[in-house]
């Protein structure tokens, strides 16, 4: 059998993805996330002095949920779900470094958890800070403080 022949038995054979469907559940599942977000900000805001103050609690609080839900494996049936709806949002983050470590711990918390956790958030810090600085540094030429 030639590669083309063989390719295109492979196309055919494929099951069809239900692009719809699955743009429909991430929709929905990254809304709730950020309604309960929403909900935590609010609630946040009740109590916090200034709204700075309570983004910051809301961010702590959505990365804690995110965890204890990967911990007790939930979090997980969500984001197969949900895909870019519950991967996007902070509490995919969380996920993401919480699994890591949960995955690597049997190697000790230093060189297990501690290490192997960072190996995924590492890019993302990396990249956050980059930016951040690139687009500071964009801003201070615009307004001339350079």
């Amino acid at each position: 059998m030639k590669p083309q022949e063989y390719q295109n038995l492979v196309k055919k054979n494929l099951p069809k993805t239900p692009i719809w469907k699955n743009v429909l559940l991430a929709f929905l599942i990254g809304g709730v996330i950020c309604l309960i977000g929403q909900g935590v900000l609010n609630f946040a805001i009740t109590i916090e002095e200034t709204k700075e103050e309570a983004a910051a609690v809301t961010l702590a609080i959505m990365i804690l949920i995110g965890s204890i839900l990967t911990g007790i494996g939930i979090y997980d049936e969500i984001a197969e779900i949900g895909g870019a709806g519950a991967a996007i949002p902070i509490t995919g983050f969380s996920n993401t470094v919480t699994a890591a470590a949960m995955e690597f711990r049997r190697e000790g918390f230093l060189l297990g958890m501690g290490a192997k956790m960072f190996i995924i958030a590492g890019p993302v810090l990396v990249y956050g800070i980059l930016s951040g600085f690139i687009v500071a540094l964009i801003k201070s030429v615009i307004l001339g403080l350079f």
